[in-house]
């Protein structure tokens, strides 16, 4: 399991040198970055080459390769190294670079993945297969057409021969190039291998006089082709990434001096105002000054449903106008915008190496040469063993070459991990790292905070009783008028529920001599009549009473409470009855009333009093929607126990867990306590076991940097919670969890399913060779085309998981 405390220091895409930029270094030197895409760097083997190729390079400082996208990041001195220089370095590897610097950036990586087949390898491919099957044609069924066209050292060469010669000599560039600076990188891999397989059979055709140019061009185009389907896999892979940058328009329709012009979005400075039309992108982050509209937000987000946008609102780049006409003032540019800042970290994520990475990388170091060594003993004992010729034994030899480089096996790992990290995020969840989607898949605990993800973090009137005569409308209408002029929240969720009610401002009566009453509540005349509206001591003090309060069911909707009290003989003493029930249940309780000159209860002449409850309004801050279904989906899914923790009372607390379903709970928790509380469950004190932790990602960051796993809720746009946590929900909806438990024990079981296929394969293959039973097309297909593609194909169904949907 992932050690549960981490390093949770975090460099963002702007905190490194520009692509092609500099910085002033020690000793006068001037440190710059470069960013390059290399798409042919699609494995361990190849990303080795190209260090070793920089690292001869004199001013390199750093040099970071990442296989699994076709990047390669490269620290310099830009006072004594050129990126022309680097350029031609990675190209001295037998590496093609496409990109450079921030162009680099914008393509994503590798190309589009239908370019590998009309690539110059794939055209001389092709045509060496062409020959390839004419040979066979000439070698098995036209016969009598094979004549001798020649001979090398005493050997009879026939035409069928020379067209396998003519095929590798086609086909077979690409790898023997890639053979020679293997051998002068002294790099051990495929390439390399291949090379000696090719050249060995060609020498072994002449050199044993029985020919094996047919085993030559076979594994020159076999593995030609293996090579193609290989890079277009990754392909596959590195356009989900692709998908995600394509998101920002290139372009921009810009409002300046009352009229529009069309920019490239890199133009865009943060204050213009953007204009975006229905069906177009919005180019950058930014907050709505004019126009409404549904936007779409699920590609930051995740969203299924579009949010109606209007005057004040924020928006993030790349996100879509459905129906209506947005200006919008961009806050931030192009390249620090919420969309870029998520490229960025899953581009970082796909770059971090998990622990079984780790120790694959390793494992393959061994693999290599061991299969090498089983090749030379092969070669030498099976024509003694088993009696075989020299040159069978040679192929013998020749085939367990092509099984020794553990290709399939290396890119296993982070082709599950590039795709798991890629879809997330396209669902609204960002996870920095395969370490931590690994531990993700480890994770039997899950611990909430309560304010701001459990709930809404926003205050909501839940009921409104009326009593003595009231309806509810009467006793919102009191409220809003006292209400209006207070600052404090429960007053403001009091207004809003008013409004949304569909009693306006102007309905509200005239309110003079407002006074607030710190702690307590509010009063003010509200059309001449005094009123007050605070907790009940207030009003025990004032000297109401609250032990005899008639209900009310007449105008507005009868609450299930109002129907209860109705039922007690119309009567009800609050203090003993409905104001305990309400705060049991994690409300804050205000009472609504008119408050007379005289002596509290004093009847007047008409008989009423002049002191007198008009009913009772409680406020909660609600849970949010789809809570409760979010942790019984955990459940369902394998997670062993959910647990909150808040800095809330104990009672709230009590009532939130009830309402939303948690094992347990713990109240009244400082942030210190709050950590404490993560590592008792982290280490068995509590629970034990992989915890994750979901907070707001600001508070919350000690604990969750505590637990093993850190999710920040509701991340987008917001710097701090990206930063902060291991994982980020985009949007404030729980649903993502289920589906990220289940994202990341799937990518754990695809990370087993391919490291164990592609080693089984292979061993299954290296077995069967001395026996005759693997022939060297065989071992190319399956043990190399075959395995490779079939890993990424596993890997690639992890895209296919979707969130559930409310």
């Amino acid at each position: 399991m992932p050690p549960s405390t981490r390093d949770r220091a975090r460099k963002g895409p702007s905190d490194s040198p520009v692509n092609g930029g500099s910085d002033p270094g020690a000793g006068g030197r001037e440190a710059a970055t470069a960013r390059f895409e290399v798409p042919g760097m699609d494995c361990a083997s190849c990303a080795n080459k190209v260090e070793a190729a920089l690292d001869r390079v004199e001013g390199v400082s750093d040099r970071d390769t990442a296989p699994a996208t076709g990047r390669v990041t490269v620290t310099y001195d830009a006072g004594s190294v050129s990126v022309p220089d680097l350029v031609d370095a990675v190209g001295g590897a037998g590496y093609e670079v496409t990109e450079t610097g921030p162009e680099a950036d914008a393509e994503g990586g590798g190309g589009h993945s239908g370019s590998v087949w009309r690539s110059p390898r794939a055209v001389k491919t092709w045509i060496g297969a062409v020959v390839l099957g004419v040979g066979l044609l000439l070698e098995f069924l036209v016969t009598g057409s094979n004549v001798q066209v020649g001979s090398v050292l005493g050997s009879e060469l026939h035409l069928a021969d020379a067209l396998f010669v003519l095929a590798v000599a086609v086909s077979g560039q690409a790898i023997l190039r890639g053979g020679y600076y293997s051998a002068r990188h002294l790099q051990l891999d495929i390439d390399f291998l291949m090379s000696v397989a090719i050249l060995g059979a060609l020498l072994a055709s002449v050199g044993f006089g029985e020919a094996l140019y047919f085993e030559a061009a076979t594994l020159a185009v076999l593995f030609s082709l293996a090579e193609l389907l290989e890079r277009y896999s990754m392909d596959r892979a590195r356009d989900s990434l692709r998908e995600l940058m394509d998101l920002s328009p290139e372009e921009a329709t810009v409002k300046r001096d009352g009229t529009e012009a069309t920019v490239p979005v890199d133009a865009v400075s943060s204050g213009d105002v953007v204009v975006v039309r229905p069906g177009g992108k919005i180019p950058a982050d930014g907050q709505v000054v004019g126009g409404d509209s549904a936007v779409n937000q699920s590609p930051i987000t995740g969203e299924s449903v579009p949010v109606d946008k209007t005057t004040g609102d924020d928006v993030y780049a790349g996100t879509l106008v459905e129906n209506g006409y947005l200006e919008v003032r961009v806050t931030a540019a192009a390249t620090d915008t919420t969309l870029s800042r998520i490229v960025g970290l899953v581009e970082d994520a796909q770059a971090d190496t998990t622990d079984r990475e780790q120790f694959v990388e390793r494992f393959s170091a061994y693999y290599t040469p061991a299969v090498v060594a089983f090749a030379i003993v092969v070669t030498l004992s099976t024509p003694f063993v088993f009696g075989v010729t020299w040159p069978t034994a040679l192929v013998y030899g020749l085939t367990l070459l092509v099984l020794a480089c553990p290709c399939a096996f290396v890119i296993s790992t982070p082709v599950s991990v590039v795709s798991g990290i890629t879809s997330a995020a396209k669902n609204g969840v960002l996870i920095k790292g395969g370490t931590h989607l690994e531990a993700m898949g480890a994770v039997d605990t899950v611990a909430f905070d309560k304010t701001g993800t459990l709930t809404t973090g926003e205050l909501a009137v839940t009921d409104v009783i009326g009593v003595n005569g009231n309806s509810e409308e009467d006793v919102l209408r009191c409220a809003r008028g006292l209400e209006a002029r207070s600052e404090h929240p429960v007053g403001e969720a009091i207004v809003a529920a008013a409004g949304d009610a569909g009693i306006a401002e102007s309905a509200a009566p005239d309110v003079d001599r407002f006074e607030s009453l710190t702690g307590k509540g509010v009063r003010g005349r509200l059309d001449d009549t005094p009123h007050v509206a605070g907790k009940p001591g207030l009003f025990e003090e004032l000297g109401f009473d609250l032990s005899h309060v008639h209900a009310a069911t007449d105008g507005g909707t009868v609450t299930t409470t109002s129907r209860q009290l109705c039922e007690r003989n119309d009567c009800v003493d609050l203090l003993a009855g409905i104001v305990p029930e309400l705060q049991s249940e994690g409300k804050t309780v205000v009472l609504v009333g008119r408050a007379g000159h005289g002596p509290a209860g004093r009847r007047t002449q008409s008989g009423d009093t002049d002191t007198e409850i008009e009913g009772v309004i409680a406020v909660a801050d609600e849970v949010r929607p789809g809570a409760a279904r979010a942790v019984a989906r955990l459940r369902d899914v394998g997670v062993s126990r959910t647990v909150m923790l808040t800095g809330d009372n104990e009672r709230t607390a009590r009532a939130v867990a009830s309402e939303v379903g948690v094992d347990g709970f713990r109240a009244e928790l400082l942030p210190d306590e709050k950590v404490a509380a993560i590592d008792d469950l982290v280490n068995g004190r509590d629970g034990g076991g992989g915890v994750a932790m979901v907070g707001d990602g600001i508070n919350d960051a000690p604990a969750l940097a505590t637990a093993t796993v850190g999710i920040a809720m509701g991340a987008a746009g917001t710097d701090t919670a990206l930063e902060t946590a291991d994982i980020a929900l985009l949007a404030d909806d729980l649903s993502k969890l289920p589906y990220l438990y289940e994202l990341a024990g799937d990518a754990t079981r695809v990370i087993r399913q391919n490291v164990w296929a592609s080693l089984g394969v292979k061993a299954l293959l290296a077995v069967g060779v001395p026996f005759g039973y693997v022939p060297i097309w065989l071992a190319v297909l399956a043990g190399d085309a075959g395995m490779t593609v079939g890993v990424t194909a596993n890997a690639m169904r992890l895209s296919r998981l979707r969130p559930e949907r409310e």
